[in-house]
Parts: structure tokens; C-alpha cells; sequence
């Protein structure tokens, strides 16, 4: 009978069911992390009640976890070391509304967050990873490159609450700024060992990370885009298109100091792109040049009246200073 059968419907057929096969693990996958995520709450909020007596500011170092940690591992396995029971606990103080916890995010995810250093990190890598539906390896990479400070430390006080309560949103050229970006996933130490043209074959290579740095909305055109006028050819060295801000986004890479001249080509790239490569719908360009280093008055007198969306940023090929970041956050969350 086997013999008989149509190939075209067969393979219809097995298609069909490949794919109910998959969506019914995913499905099963997220109910299993939801109820665990949940069952954790729960016994976070049980020894909260037991040991503090639900009093949130008391210390989690009695002997209590250490027997319970014993106790649970004995009789139901691995997952009940010390540590898992203080993010337990961690879980429900921070979100004492079961009905907050995200069925998008796992244990892990969780695990990840906790670890931040305060309330508005932790409610920023919340929204973040549900909303752009992040690996936890990629939770990862953002909370160690601090995002949130890179982000946080560009806007004022007010941005900055609002940046923790919904997460980033784009609405603006800023919003897709950073400053520095941050390319440790290179793997390159020394700007001087390497050429602008090794750094961008490197990101190039390295998409999925160099996404990820640059943000939500990236969609990669072309590397080494090729202008002509007046029989000379340009080439701007990376060009994206953002899909949100519907416009093209230009980028050149400065292995040392960005200088004048190089903030004055990147002005000739946009009015270029501005006359010639926009379609109807297309907004203005976005252009960033991109370095090692940069003089921040002469990026003041140089981008001075240059109508066209011109941002300098830095770059550094190492993660950036935690203490010195979370130190100059304080400073401006602490202004009135």
C-alpha cells in the first residue's frame, strides 16, 4: 500500500504533523518552566514567612537554608543547593505579585536577573529578556557589557525610572545610541594590533553578537557601500537598515581618535544617502562614527549646525568598569 501513496501528500502530511510535534514541545517546554518558576516562588515565599516571618529586610544567614538545602537534596535531588534557595527566596521579595512573574522567562532567566544590583537593573533585564525574547546566554552577555548603566547613563532621572519600569523603547535616533559600545565578543585586546578593516571583517563574522550590542531593529545592508561622485568612489564601511525608525543607518569605524575630517565625511555619506538612496517612506539617515577614542569638544564644534542625524560614539574592545559605572548611575539618580 506503501506503494500507492501520493508523494506530494505524503510529505504534506508528515509536514504537518512535524510541525504540531514542535509547537507541542515548545508549548510543554514553557508549561514545565512556567510551573517551575512558579513552585519556586512558592517556596521562596515559605521560608520568607518561616524564617523572617515575612519581614523582607532581615538577613537570609541562618542555619535554616543550609538544613533545608541538605534536607530537599537527600530526598528529591539536585536543584536545592544553598545558593538556588537564596534566589528562591530572592524571587518572591522581589516579585511578591505571583501574577507579575513572566511565563515567557525560566528559572535561569531568573537566576540571571536576581544577581543585579538593584531594583531598577533587575526590573529593566526583566522587560528587556521578555520582550526581545533573549537566550539566557545572551541575558548574560548584556548584564555583564551593563547595558542598563550604558543606557541609563545617557538619559536623566526621570528617563531612567521609566527605562526600568517598560524596558528601552525606540522613538528617537538617541534611543539606538550607545556610549561605548562594547565588543568583547571580538576576542581582539589592542586597538593597535589590528586594522579598521580586521575590526569590521570581525563584526561582520560576528553578527549575532554585533546585533545584539547594537539593539533591537538592525537589519544588516552591506559592508563597504559604494558612493560615487564626480567619478571619485566613497565607501561607507557598515550599512544597516532600521526598521523601526525606517531609515538607513551608517557607520564607520575609526581605529583610533575620530578627527574633524572623519565627522565631515560621515556628513557627505548622509546627504548622499539623503538625495539618492531614500525611498518614499524612508526617514532621514542615521550616521555613527565609531572609534576607539574621541575628543568630546572637538565632537562638540564639529557636529555644531550640521543638520543631518551625526552621533560619535566609542567603542572598546573589553567590558566596561562595573563599580565605575554603578557609581556615576548613583550620582545622577541621586540629583534633584
Amino acid at each position: 500500500m506503501s506503494g500507492n501513496l501520493d508523494s506530494k501528500n505524503y510529505q504534506s502530511l508528515k509536514s504537518q504533523i512535524a510541525e504540531l510535534l514542535i509547537l507541542g514541545r515548545e508549548n510543554a517546554g514553557r508549561a514545565v518552566n512556567s510551573i517551575l518558576v512558579q513552585t519556586y516562588w512558592h517556596i521562596g515565599k515559605h521560608i520568607v514567612e518561616f524564617e523572617q516571618g515575612g519581614n523582607k529586610k532581615s538577613e537570609y544567614g541562618s542555619s535554616v537554608l543550609d538544613r533545608l538545602s541538605n534536607d530537599l537534596t537527600l530526598e528529591y535531588g539536585k536543584g536545592f543547593s544553598r545558593s538556588n534557595l537564596i534566589y528562591m527566596r530572592k524571587i518572591f521579595l522581589f516579585y511578591p505579585n505571583r501574577e507579575t512573574l513572566s511565563h515567557k522567562l525560566t528559572w535561569s532567566h531568573y537566576f540571571e536577573i536576581l544577581k543585579a544590583d538593584n531594583d531598577l537593573e533587575i526590573s529593566f533585564y526583566t522587560k528587556e529578556s521578555e520582550k526581545e525574547k533573549w537566550s539566557v546566554r545572551e541575558l548574560k552577555r548584556q548584564m555583564k557589557s551593563m547595558l542598563f548603566h550604558r543606557i541609563a547613563l545617557s538619559k536623566d532621572k526621570e528617563a531612567v525610572l521609566k527605562l526600568s519600569e517598560k524596558g528601552s523603547e525606540i522613538q528617537n535616533p538617541l534611543d539606538i545610541i550607545k556610549d561605548p559600545y562594547v565588543f568583547e565578543f571580538l576576542g581582539l585586546r589592542n586597538p593597535i594590533t589590528f586594522s579598521e578593516s580586521e575590526l569590521e571583517t570581525s563584526l561582520v563574522n560576528n553578527l549575532q553578537n554585533f546585533f545584539l550590542e547594537l539593539g533591537k531593529g538592525f537589519a544588516f545592508i552591506g559592508r563597504q557601500y559604494r558612493i560615487t561622485l564626480s567619478n571619485r568612489h566613497f565607501f561607507v564601511d557598515l550599512v544597516f537598515y532600521h526598521r523601526i525608525l525606517k531609515c538607513f543607518v551608517l557607520i564607520d569605524l575609526k581605529k583610533g581618535e575620530i578627527d574633524d575630517q572623519d565627522i565631515g565625511q560621515m556628513n557627505l555619506y548622509l546627504n548622499y544617502f539623503r538625495k539618492k538612496e531614500n525611498t518614499e517612506g524612508d526617514n532621514q539617515p542615521i550616521g555613527i562614527v565609531l572609534g576607539a577614542y574621541k575628543d568630546q569638544i572637538l565632537v562638540e564644534y564639529a557636529t555644531e549646525n550640521i543638520s543631518n542625524q551625526l552621533f560619535v560614539s566609542k567603542y572598546q574592545l573589553y567590558l566596561p568598569d562595573k563599580k565605575e559605572l554603578a557609581k556615576e548611575l548613583e550620582k545622577l539618580l541621586n540629583t534633584d
